[in-house]
């Protein structure tokens, strides 16, 4: 029958070298009881105890995943891990990010924490303390919460004490955009290969993980369109961010033929050879898109003296719903090209209004709800007469009628 264990660690000597920590436990996953052990590292490496049972915390959790219910945090994520964060049910980067953050951030502080000891309040203020945008710190509590809605649909607890958390994703600054006279300049200035990534990233809101998952059969010249297929990210390839995001991507003619001039200048001509190959990787590998960003494009945007703006390949996307906006496109429609699952991520994140539409607008509701005033204004030629203080007139005597 399995049982809670916590394992063993100890210290013992070898002939060759330093003295090693090892950590044994018992192995039921093959139905068996099966005595297994590890060697965690050695003293020069860990020369306390302490140190060796800082290492062997995730080890400890994960030989608790199927032993009944998870005691600490830590047993938890791992319990998390196994069940949930699995390839067919999470994309690669979701799955990625979750370890990172959680290994950097929550392990050191709540994992060896039981669970019930997790205070709301507590959680708050350490989120609080973090050095970290505020749009990291939500992600964070997320992935907090996630385990602990782990454990209420397990029925292991019946409270998620982070759901009370409260936090803040107000952005710390505007996302930079390019104007459009900007993008122009900057298009001139890239050789074929970056002015066809950058057409199309601008032009469709494309996201770079779509872009270099591309292969040359799924750019259609007679619909004059782009299928969006698979997505990657860290050369791991999977699904796309949702599943609104799989959808033809329309092209305008320029970008079209930007794209194939591209396509007769790659030395990789095959149907499933990528659209943007790495020629270090003899085309099995798409390029590096941080690498197109830092070694051409944001120097030629320095060439052209576009300075003091952190612009990177979601830049283009975020450009692109502006625009949109700015042009008055309806916010369905607008949706659709940006492949969003709901409108409202359309209007909360990427758009705002350009500083001259914003001009128009506040003219139009002056002009709605003062015209007598602006048209006294309109009318007036001098400007003294304007600052000049305002004389006022005599009255006459009242007179008294016979009524009164």
């Amino acid at each position: 029958m399995k049982r809670f264990q916590q394992g063993s660690l100890f210290r013992t000597k070898r002939k060759g070298g330093a003295d090693v920590w090892v950590f044994r436990w018992y192995d039921y996953s093959s139905g068996k009881r099966v005595y297994k052990k590890q060697i965690i590292g050695n003293v020069e490496q860990m020369q306390g105890k302490r140190d060796a049972e800082n290492s062997v915390v995730t080890l400890r959790s994960s030989i608790n995943v199927d032993t009944g219910t998870p005691r600490t945090v830590t047993d938890l994520n791992a319990h998390y891990r196994k069940y949930e964060l699995t390839q067919n049910k999470k994309s690669f980067s979701t799955i990625e990010n979750h370890r990172l953050l959680y290994n950097r951030y929550i392990e050191p502080r709540w994992g060896q924490l039981r669970l019930h000891a997790v205070r709301t309040v507590e959680v708050e203020e350490w989120l609080h303390s973090l050095t970290l945008a505020p749009a990291s710190k939500a992600k964070v509590k997320c992935i907090l919460s996630s385990l602990y809605n782990h454990a209420i649909r397990n029925e292991w607890l019946m409270f998620n004490p982070i759901s009370r958390v409260r936090t803040s994703q107000k952005r710390l600054r505007d996302k930079d955009v390019l104007a459009p006279e900007e993008f122009q300049k900057l298009v001139q200035k890239l050789a074929v290969r970056e002015r066809a990534m950058v057409l199309l990233a601008g032009s469709t809101g494309i996201r770079r993980s779509e872009m270099i998952a591309l292969t040359r059969s799924e750019l259609d010249t007679v619909r004059m369109q782009v299928t969006i297929l698979r997505s990657c990210v860290r050369s791991r390839f999977g699904k796309t961010k949702t599943e609104s995001s799989c959808r033809p991507v329309p092209l305008h003619p320029v970008v079209l033929q930007a794209l194939l001039e591209w396509r007769s200048k790659s030395a990789y001509a095959e149907k499933l050879d990528f659209l943007f190959p790495s020629t270090r990787f003899d085309g099995k590998r798409p390029l590096s898109p941080q690498s197109i960003m830092e070694k051409s494009i944001r120097p030629a945007l320095a060439d052209i003296g576009i300075v003091g703006k952190r612009i990177g390949w979601h830049s283009f996307r975020h450009s692109l719903a502006t625009n949109l906006r700015t042009l008055g496109v309806d916010i369905k429609v607008t949706q659709e090209l940006m492949r969003h699952s709901s409108s409202r991520t359309t209007l909360d994140v990427y758009t705002r209004a350009v500083d001259q539409r914003k001009r128009e607008a506040n003219e139009k509701v002056v002009e709605m709800m003062l015209p007598l005033d602006l048209e006294k204004f309109q009318n007036s030629s001098e400007p003294s007469r304007i600052h000049s203080p305002i004389r006022r007139r005599r009255r006459s005597p009242t007179r008294l009628g016979p009524n009164n």
